[in-house]
């Protein structure tokens, strides 16, 4: 039955219109504020009628305490898909995003409601925001983050070299750092298109892995050598993932 139904359940299987709905129903609410928790509800409920999730690792995600979600990123849908798999996993996710959408009438209420981390121009305030994710993480908070920092411009979708930024706040703060493939948005809205391609149903699968090994990099002094390394050994972890959802290898070179 539908309330009785969880992500355990149908681990790994593409998700049915009805399970779709009930995935929706379980999503973490307390902390979300009105205008973020209203933005959810309805890209959700447009999601749930023009994809078809099928999860995996969603048990990787910690319950509680600061922890940083790393995935892939092909299109300007890739947030509302995580942002559900996260939700979904009981945590609500808060998002480094463009300063100037703060100033938008509808999207600025959204960012604020969310506690969301605007990022200015200019080294000054990129130190601020980036101290604002650090204290986010601090305060126990669950950021989503595309380490590429734009879609990956592979022809053949694969993760493009992580920048090295958001990776300082883990070895700061010695947080999980949590891998997220996330395959299929590409086909629901295209990076060239303005709108959404809901017919018919799109496949979306998102799959987490265990928290990325980062043990012998946290405390030590931040050069570009270690930044570096940890950004490596997030981008192959998220790359193995998404290597494990589309049942193929990338190039040697990528």
């Amino acid at each position: 039955m539908t309330d009785r139904w969880t992500v355990l359940e149908t681990e790994g299987e593409l998700l049915t219109r009805r399970q779709m709905i009930a995935y929706g129903r379980r999503f973490a609410r307390a902390g979300r504020g009105a205008w973020y928790s209203l933005a959810i509800e309805v890209v959700w409920q447009f999601l749930a009628q023009t994809t078809r999730f099928r999860v995996r690792g969603s048990r990787h995600i910690p319950r509680s305490g600061g922890v940083l979600v790393a995935s892939n990123h092909l299109s300007f849908a890739d947030p509302t898909t995580l942002t559900a798999f996260c939700l979904a996993a009981g945590r609500v996710p808060r998002y480094l995003a463009k300063a100037s959408l703060w100033k938008l009438p509808v999207v600025g209420p959204v960012m604020r409601s969310g506690r969301h981390i605007p990022v200015y121009r200019g080294a000054a305030t990129a130190a601020e925001a980036y101290r604002d994710l650090v204290a986010a993480v601090r305060a126990g908070e669950c950021v989503a983050i595309f380490p590429e920092g734009t879609f990956s411009n592979d022809p053949a979708g694969w993760p493009m070299r992580g920048k090295t930024g958001v990776v300082r706040a883990a070895l700061e703060t010695g947080a999980p750092v949590i891998p997220v493939a996330n395959w299929g948005t590409h086909h629901l809205l295209p990076a060239t298109a303005w709108l959404p391609r809901g017919v018919p149903r799109k496949t979306v699968d998102l799959v987490a892995g265990p928290p990325v090994d980062l043990s012998d990099l946290v405390g030590r002094e931040l050069t570009r050598a270690v930044l570096e390394e940890a950004t490596a050994r997030i981008m192959a972890a998220v790359t193995s993932l998404l290597a494990s959802v589309r049942g193929e290898q990338p190039p040697i070179a990528a």
